[in-house]
């Protein structure tokens, strides 16, 4: 999982409450589990003015001139900023997937539901809270400056705007850790390789029945 310490990027605004993870990725995107390739369909229905199904190719459908991410200047987009209670409805961890292979490595919104808060760290991606005041004002700026740009530092915990305002946020320690040093599940549990190998050792010394 790649490290998140200071990250500068564009803004784009989902300006929609309750954004649940079937609108995220829809359910017939859900079949893979390789992480990978679903970026072309993330907020599938609100891109694409036909029904997508999983193998199309992205260039062959019509998209929404309308959303905010096919319009050309959050083409490049890789902060999304968005309102509360983002991510609820069901657990998926196709929606962080499909977040990151897009290109966003950080978001922004009051609330989010707990399991996708958690998901998307698990993924690589940082979920800062900030309150609705200042959530309204970035999305005030990002509408009114094409290009419009953040640095997010989490080992200070700090949103900087263009004119050097800093907007400081919380962050759970143990969380924060291990977005700072990449690592997922996987690789935090490798941290105590030589622990578990020690433990497995033991049980097979005291009971080696178990083990054949």
């Amino acid at each position: 999982m790649k490290k998140f310490e200071t990250f500068k990027g564009i803004v784009a605004p989902i300006d929609r409450p309750n954004v649940d993870t079937d609108a995220i990725i829809p359910k017939q995107f859900l079949k893979s589990i390789k992480r990978t390739g679903f970026g072309d369909n993330l907020f599938d229905e609100w891109r694409y003015l036909d029904k997508g199904e999983p193998g199309q190719n992205p260039a062959d459908r019509k998209k929404n001139g309308d959303f905010v991410l096919n319009k050309n200047r959050y083409h490049s987009a890789s902060i999304l900023l968005c309102r509360e209670n983002f991510g609820c409805g069901s657990s998926r961890e196709h929606a962080p997937w499909a977040l990151r292979d897009f290109g966003i490595r950080a978001l922004i919104a009051p609330s989010y539901a707990d399991i996708f808060f958690n998901n998307t760290c698990k993924n690589g991606l940082l979920p800062v809270i900030l309150d609705e005041a200042k959530v309204q004002n970035l999305f005030e700026l990002t509408e009114s400056t094409e290009g419009f740009e953040l640095c997010i530092n989490l080992k200070d915990m700090i949103v900087t705007l263009p004119n050097d305002e800093e907007y400081p946020f919380e962050f759970d320690q143990d969380l924060r850790n291990r977005l700072l040093q990449g690592l997922d599940d996987i690789a935090l549990t490798l941290q105590y390789s030589e622990d578990i190998r020690n433990y497995e050792k033991h049980n097979q010394s005291i009971s080696p029945w178990r083990f054949n």
